[in-house]
């Protein structure tokens, strides 16, 4: 009986060891059997990622405006002023510019603002040429076509209507104006002509001017006078 005991009892003790190591093993982590590890489980959403990044800082540069203030602006309903405006004066030795010949009429030339003088041409033959020349201080305006005689003539000699010009001649101080003086009309005409050694010449209807006619001067009853005009070539074309 002894014997069945004793073997029986080796069986156990050795099973309750192998069960004591089994134990040991399984709480040692470090000889534990690696087991497969499961995900854990999502508690919440993951925040979104940021969508677009911000700008990247740089260092400041130092750089002129590159944009001008804006100007100033006038209300809508306020009225600009008039631009003031300075008429300049003449000064010491600047000569006074000449009004143009179409100009409002100043005062006729009389027999005390003018020189005049007859004088001989070469060509047209039979004319003579009448300068009259401002010798005043002040404008005047050279109007129409004088009034001619000869000698003690009583009648004014014809005037040419065609050569009447567009505009008065104004004449500036020392500038002059001319007329041609037709001595004789169309030859053989029944005229009755005469030597003369003055020409009365009629700036208005009362302000005359005698002058000395050159040597030989001849005239009949076809002589005529033209309007004053600017140059002397315009004059000798009647």
């Amino acid at each position: 009986m002894r014997i069945s005991a004793r073997r029986l009892a080796l069986p156990a003790a050795a099973l309750a060891a192998a069960l004591t190591l089994t134990a040991c093993q399984s709480s040692d982590p470090d000889t534990a059997a690696p087991t497969a590890e499961k995900p854990p489980l999502a508690t919440s959403a993951p925040a979104p990622a940021p969508t677009s990044a911000g700008p990247t800082p740089t260092a400041p540069r130092e750089s002129a405006p590159t944009t001008a203030p804006p100007a100033a602006t006038t209300p809508a309903s306020a009225t600009p002023a008039p631009a003031r405006t300075t008429a300049a004066r003449p000064t010491a030795g600047t000569p006074t510019a000449r009004p143009t010949d179409d100009g409002p009429v100043r005062r006729t030339c009389a027999a005390g603002d003018v020189k005049v003088v007859a004088s001989k041409v070469s060509r047209p033959i039979n004319h003579l040429a009448l300068t009259v020349t401002n010798i005043g201080g002040r404008p005047c305006d050279a109007v129409g076509a004088p009034l001619v005689g000869f000698d003690d003539s009583q009648a004014p000699i014809r005037i040419v209507e065609e050569s009447k010009p567009q505009a008065v001649v104004t004449l500036m101080p020392r500038e002059s104006a001319y007329a041609s003086l037709i001595l004789t009309g169309e030859p053989g005409g029944d005229t009755h002509g005469t030597t003369v050694r003055t020409i009365k010449v009629n700036l208005t209807t009362d302000s005359m001017v005698t002058v000395a006619a050159p040597e030989g001067t001849y005239v009949d009853d076809g002589a005529a006078v033209s309007y004053w005009q600017r140059e002397l070539e315009d004059a000798l074309q009647y």
